[in-house]
């Protein structure tokens, strides 16, 4: 691969010449097949497996992005000229060869070529007062939706909307005098109209839950005083949906309540259609948990997986020599984001990187912001030493000299290496279940790769890595009692297959008693018996050429879709288990607005209204947040998890205006119930 000149690899490099792979300077992700795809990644275009960086620079990304552009302009260009030169031809042509060249192109009525003369032609002059003319139009209407925006105090984060582009692209087909709906207008038979679309799209959701199973989600939340709230929503591979919130506080801690509140929702779902609930960790919600499944045996009670690996995080942050690293760092950060000037310089040095990540949870978040200062070592050691540092009066401080002393320290960075390198396997898990996508075939995995990556970092000195796995395995045996995880892992091909799995009875075990809970009937439990070994064996289409590729290249659940045909009743139960998330904290809910809605008294009407509202906000948001899985039908591979991408927590959730003068003067008009769907 020819370097050459260009200018991308200022910011980027070579690792691979046979391979042609290039490393991004900002994000450290590698692609395959030379500077070229990495301008895509760099400019933050999405082309095909091309993951944007999240990383660069915006003034880098716009000359990438100008780059990548230049050459279709100048085709246009040279296309542009070609076309001038055959309307124009007869005219230059004349002043070239000094006689007159008819032009093929142009005839007159009896059939005569008409010299270009005749037509008359925009002058250059011309072109230019239209162009002039556009722009200031595309200025004019960019500042007027900015000021709706502002003046509205509209998130401006909304812009990110993927309804956002539709509303323009609608308005601009409608052309001049298109009249924008009235306040009247939206806040009735609109917000009926979305309301009924969103309610008959449940349709196609239940058909998705009754062939490959869902996932009753429980999130709960207090003020820390009187009030607590439970949200009730259900997740499969379509996507999630909202189904309603009730205000709990007087029966927080009542787990008969709870458990009648939570079997509402599951036979509104279908008790056949369920595979596995998954609550807050509270006592209460968890004994109701317990009810629920006595009852109905078939269904599993599951941990919120980014719950109990926060909490493993957590627990690690508190070991001294961890909590002390982490100290020293919030030290750095705090003080370089206190002060502009220094901020702004410590952007020049790290390109445009932030130091911080403030909206994960806290603990994901020092762990990340640590990740960020050793990635940043030598450029903020530069930083420190450099002439503006040394000639500004921060240098002449008492605290700016302690924090340039912890920069220096040697110790510091050994001991930040070490926390980052420990965490970050977690971190990944984090960052793997931090969605709605299908992840249960790989949290047990993943467990087992943390814990073996820790202890292959400490060299297998057990005095070192003993107590972060005792922390790991503790946590997990608090939060993870059920078998769903492990079974899971078994039925994931390319865990089961892979070469280096070693047989683990406790996953066969736990397999085993899901099987025996799902699997309702004694012929089923038979048909069921024989079709395993066919598994075990990867015998008949199993073990087939495409099957085995397809271990690795597509996701467990797609896989037993594919090639599962010659062991049906395997099949079914292994989709059903395969396509279940493993949390529910991703789903972020705006706790205000639902505090809002439940507080305040209004009459029937205005509360089945405020409950529209809040209705087709919620599962407007769920369907942005499934409409921008770009990786949702790829197999995970842990390898590959970028912890430095941004993560769906971290995306703004929009907030609703807790404004509800639009409430006044409403039309005698009934409602059905939000949550009601078929």
């Amino acid at each position: 691969m020819v370097r050459g000149r260009d200018a991308c690899w200022e910011h980027c490099v070579l690792v691979d010449a046979t391979r042609q792979k290039v490393r991004c300077n900002y994000c450290q992700r590698e692609f395959s097949g030379g500077v070229y795809r990495m301008k895509f990644h760099l400019a933050q275009i999405k082309n095909k497996d091309i993951v944007p960086c999240t990383e660069v620079p915006i003034n880098v990304r716009d000359m990438i992005h100008s780059m990548l552009s230049t050459p279709k302009k100048q085709k246009l260009q040279k296309k542009k000229k070609k076309n001038d030169r055959a309307v124009n031809g007869p005219e230059n042509s004349s002043s070239a060869s000094g006689g007159f060249q008819p032009n093929p192109g142009s005839s007159g009525q009896h059939g005569s070529t008409c010299p270009s003369l005749l037509l008359p032609q925009p002058s250059p002059s011309a072109h230019q007062a239209l162009d002039d003319a556009q722009k200031q139009k595309l200025d004019e209407a960019d500042r007027k939706l900015a000021l709706f925006f502002f003046h509205n105090s509209i998130p401006l984060s909304a812009s990110k909307s993927i309804y956002y582009q539709e509303m323009v692209d609608a308005v601009a087909e409608c052309g001049m005098g298109y009249k924008a709906p009235s306040y009247g207008k939206l806040r009735t038979s609109l917000l009926e109209k979305t309301k009924v679309e969103i309610t008959d799209n449940f349709k196609k959701f239940r058909d998705d839950w009754r062939e490959k199973g869902c996932t009753v989600m429980l999130d709960s939340w207090s003020d820390g005083r009187t009030r607590s709230l439970v949200v009730f929503s259900v997740a499969s591979v379509q996507g999630t949906v909202f189904l309603k919130s009730v205000d709990v506080s007087t029966h927080v801690d009542d787990a008969y309540y709870l458990s009648a509140l939570l079997e509402s929702v599951v036979l509104e779902v279908g008790v056949e259609n369920i595979v596995q609930i998954i609550t807050d960790s509270a006592p209460s919600y968890i004994r109701a948990g317990m009810r629920i499944m006595d009852k109905y045996p078939s269904l599993f009670l599951s941990p919120c997986a980014s719950y109990c690996i926060d909490k493993m995080l957590e627990d690690i942050g508190r070991q001294e020599w961890v909590s002390n690293v982490m100290e020293e760092a919030r030290l750095i950060t705090r003080y370089i984001y206190s002060h502009p000037w220094l901020l702004n310089m410590m952007r020049k040095f790290t390109g445009g990187r932030e130091l911080i990540r403030p909206k994960i949870t806290r603990f994901v978040s020092n762990f990340l912001s640590l990740r960020s200062l050793v990635i940043q070592e030598d450029n903020l050691k530069h930083m420190f030493s450099h002439s503006d540092w040394l000639s500004s009066m921060y240098s002449r401080r008492p605290d700016s000299q302690g924090i340039r002393s912890i920069v220096y320290l040697e110790r510091f960075w050994k001991s930040a290496r070490d926390a980052v390198s420990i965490s970050e396997p977690l971190v990944k898990i984090l960052r793997m279940v931090d969605g709605d996508m299908p992840a249960m075939g790989y949290i047990y995995e993943g467990i087992e790769r943390a814990k073996m990556t820790i202890k292959v970092y400490y060299k297998g000195c057990e005095e070192k890595y003993m107590p972060i796995l005792e922390i790991i395995d503790r946590r997990m045996n608090i939060h993870f009692p059920s078998p769903l995880h492990a079974a899971a892992a078994f039925l994931n091909p390319s865990i089961f297959y892979h070469p280096n799995f070693k047989v683990d009875y406790k996953m066969r075990n736990d397999f085993q008693v899901v099987m025996k809970k799902m699997v309702t009937g004694d012929k089923d439990m038979i048909e069921l018996t024989k079709e395993h070994p066919a598994y075990v064996n990867a015998q008949g289409a199993l073990g087939s050429e495409f099957a085995v590729l397809g271990r690795t290249f597509n996701n467990p659940a797609d896989w037993w879709a594919a090639y599962g045909y010659e062991v049906p009743k395997l099949q079914r139960y292994a989709i059903r288990i395969l396509s279940q998330p493993c949390s529910s904290h991703w789903c972020k809910w705006n706790w205000n607005t639902l505090d809002y809605l439940h507080s305040k008294k209004r009459n029937k009407m205005e509360q089945e209204k405020f409950n529209d509202l809040v209705f087709v906000h919620c599962n407007l948001r769920l369907q942005a947040v499934s409409h921008n899985r770009d990786a949702q039908c790829k197999p995970i591979v842990f390898d590959e998890i970028d912890v430095s991408s941004e993560w769906p927590t971290e995306s703004e959730s929009s907030s609703l205006l807790l404004d509800d003068s639009w409430l006044d003067n409403l039309p005698f008009e009934g409602g059905d119930s939000p949550s009601g769907f078929e």
